[in-house]
């Protein structure tokens, strides 16, 4: 569902000035998961325990398989802690071009009547990496070709457009590390080449630091275009490690790389704030990535920034 504006005050009366409301979660991430189903990972009963534990009231999907994927018992696990879906995830590769489109589809539809299910409005729409998160081996070139850029343009568009008709959901794409959309310059393409009533953002904030982007200032430039937050730092030190030897991001989580707030960057309280002026309704997930991660971990890291994301106004 689009970003809810505040209500138009009656004939005659000054339009109020409140900010939006910025509706904070987490996500499976923060609990370090990363597949549907991995022996490192922390049950699903755990997770939706913990994250209702540590004071939220929203969560995303994640991997798709991971919670349950029968939408009656889905809704009964959530309602009984009080959890309720913001958003499903899923991958593409639309860049690859026409022939990928019915493979593409498969997965997406198969997300989309889950997330459709729970009530939820958006779907995160993440890119597909162009080097192998473990072995650092390029699986494609890091820049597209003019011709792929239409590709990724024109698909994101008439998948945004299918979901919509289909669903009911919109869609965020999420500029992410290792991505052919993570850096200032190629998200400011993309959002050039994009319909605007069709494709808006999810800004992860801790991968837009990660690529030398500036959240604040894409908020500022190109608000109308952000449709969702992942709220997230990276440690500076261990970036400038990774970027320097050009490890992948896999290895570059299991480095540290995301940290815990208000440890890294960027500092949060400003991104909310610039959010907020936005005067609309947007949902803030906050997506620690650890993977793996000891399973006793995540809950307390969680409770602190929960407490820490209040002390911001969130």
């Amino acid at each position: 569902m689009p970003a809810a504006h505040s209500p138009s005050p009656p004939s005659g009366s000054p339009a109020p000035s409140s900010p939006g409301r910025i509706r904070v979660g987490s996500a499976p991430d923060s609990w370090g998961v990363w597949f549907p189903d991995d022996p490192q990972q922390v049950p699903w009963q755990r997770f939706l325990d913990e994250v209702a534990e540590a004071g939220y009231a929203w969560i995303e999907l994640g991997p798709y398989g991971y919670l349950p994927t029968d939408p009656a018992r889905l809704r009964d696990e959530t309602e009984r802690r009080g959890l309720t879906v913001s958003a499903g995830t899923v991958f593409t590769s639309l860049h690859r071009g026409p022939d990928t489109w019915d493979s593409t589809w498969a997965h997406v539809a198969q997300v989309a009547e889950l997330t459709r299910a729970t009530g939820a409005g958006h779907l995160v729409v993440i890119p597909s990496f162009w080097r192998d998160d473990k072995t650092a081996e390029l699986i494609e070139s890091p820049e597209l070709t003019a011709e792929q850029w239409r590709h990724l343009t024109t698909g994101t568009e008439r998948l945004a457009r299918e979901v919509r008709e289909r669903y009911g959901l919109d869609i965020v794409v999420h500029p992410h590390a290792d991505t052919h959309i993570d850096t200032e310059a190629h998200v400011e393409r993309f959002l050039d080449a994009t319909d605007s009533d069709l494709v808006n953002l999810c800004l992860d904030t801790g991968h837009y630091a990660y690529c030398g982007g500036d959240s604040v200032k894409l908020i500022e430039t190109y608000g109308e275009r952000i449709g969702y937050l992942h709220l997230k730092q990276v440690d500076p030190v261990v970036l400038a490690d990774v970027l320097a030897e050009g490890t992948p991001f896999g290895p570059a989580v299991r480095r540290g790389v995301m940290c815990e707030p208000p440890r890294g960057v960027p500092a949060l309280e400003p991104v909310l704030a610039a959010a907020r002026k936005l005067d609309v309704d947007l949902f803030a997930i906050v997506e620690q990535d650890m993977y793996p991660c000891p399973p006793d971990r995540p809950l307390p890291i969680a409770r602190r920034t929960r407490r820490y994301l209040r002390s911001c106004g969130a």
